[in-house]
């Protein structure tokens, strides 16, 4: 599926096709252009638009290999920049990774969407109908509200995961979590790493932004790439690090809790071993079989072992309790 986006001071329009030689027909240099390619793994029609734009063919392989920022000081065609974001569509406690490509050249965004981001979804909506006013920019300008909505995305993402956490810490501190609890978090834990890939490429895009000669972005919308989104990056950030702190915490105290609770099954089967020892020895005697046994022709022998083995058990109980082994 593509969708084609394009605006300008007096112009706004929205067009949808599957066939990449109509939709490039659309297009009309004069206008700023926002190029979707949702579900398109089509090598041969990514070319088609690679060329139609005047890039290099190899940011074929680069989209399709899914490399990380791309600018080549030998091809400055575009900025290249492939993605990682945690979306708040969420299954299982777990969390959907939405994975693709951006390429910015002049005058035009391609977004390569492997699985359809929604809040970019959202935010073409917004532009069409008016909410969010992009006809008096550049397509910078809609880069700087792509990356903005992305961290914006985090908020969700965050409140859920604090949520969830504030649940399992229950479970967790009131003992009554189990195996099971553990590989909640630990899944929790494994899905939100892309977090962190995200952050990490999007610090890496900030900074190449400072550069002088960064020809991407025009000064005011520079200004706000530094003013708005440097800050919110570095806070999204040391949030998402303490909420990795405060899944680890939870995995390592329902570890010791597990920990503990097979020592003490351990302990019990233990005791129990060593409550019956005694009673498996003196059964062991006298089910020797030997010819002179004097309590063999006793009456009383049979009850009196009883009583003994049943004193030892009692005894041995008793022991333990007040050692608080039980």
């Amino acid at each position: 599926m593509l969708i084609l986006l394009t605006f300008s001071q007096n112009h706004l329009e929205l067009f949808t096709g599957k066939d990449v030689d109509t939709v490039l027909k659309r297009i009309d240099s004069s206008h700023n252009i926002w190029l979707r390619c949702l579900h398109f793994r089509d090598r041969t029609g990514t070319a088609k638009i690679i060329k139609h734009f005047g890039l290099n063919p190899s940011r074929v392989d680069m989209i399709f290999n899914h490399s990380p920022i791309g600018i080549d000081e030998d091809i400055e065609d575009c900025l290249l920049d492939s993605y990682e974001i945690l979306t708040h569509k969420i299954k299982n406690r777990e969390f959907q990774v939405a994975r693709g490509s951006i390429v910015v050249g002049t005058g035009f965004i391609i977004t390569f969407e492997i699985t359809e981001v929604k809040i970019l979804t959202t935010l073409s909506n917004n532009i069409v109908k008016g909410t969010i006013d992009i006809q008096s920019w550049g397509v910078d300008y809609l880069l700087y509200l792509i990356f903005k909505d992305i961290l914006n995305n985090y908020h969700t993402v965050f409140d859920y995961i604090s949520r969830q956490l504030d649940d399992l810490e229950d479970e967790v501190l009131e003992n009554y979590g189990d195996e099971s609890t553990y590989q909640k978090i630990a899944r929790m834990r494994q899905s939100t790493r892309a977090g962190r890939r995200n952050f990490q490429s999007i610090k890496s895009l900030l900074a190449i932004m400072d550069y002088e000669d960064f020809q991407w972005l025009t000064q005011p919308v520079k200004e706000l790439f530094n003013q708005e989104l440097v800050h919110h990056v570095d806070n999204l950030s040391q949030e998402y690090q303490a909420l990795r702190a405060w899944m680890s915490e939870l995995m390592e105290i329902q570890r010791d809790s597990i920990a503990s609770k097979t020592s003490e099954r351990i302990n019990r089967l233990t005791l129990l071993s060593a409550v019956f020892l005694p009673i498996t020895f003196i059964a062991g005697v006298y089910g020797m079989n030997f010819k002179y046994m004097p309590e063999l022709d006793q009456p009383w022998a049979y009850p009196l072992v009883m009583v003994v083995m049943i004193l030892i058990v009692i005894g041995s109980i008793v022991y333990a309790k007040r050692q608080r082994w039980l």
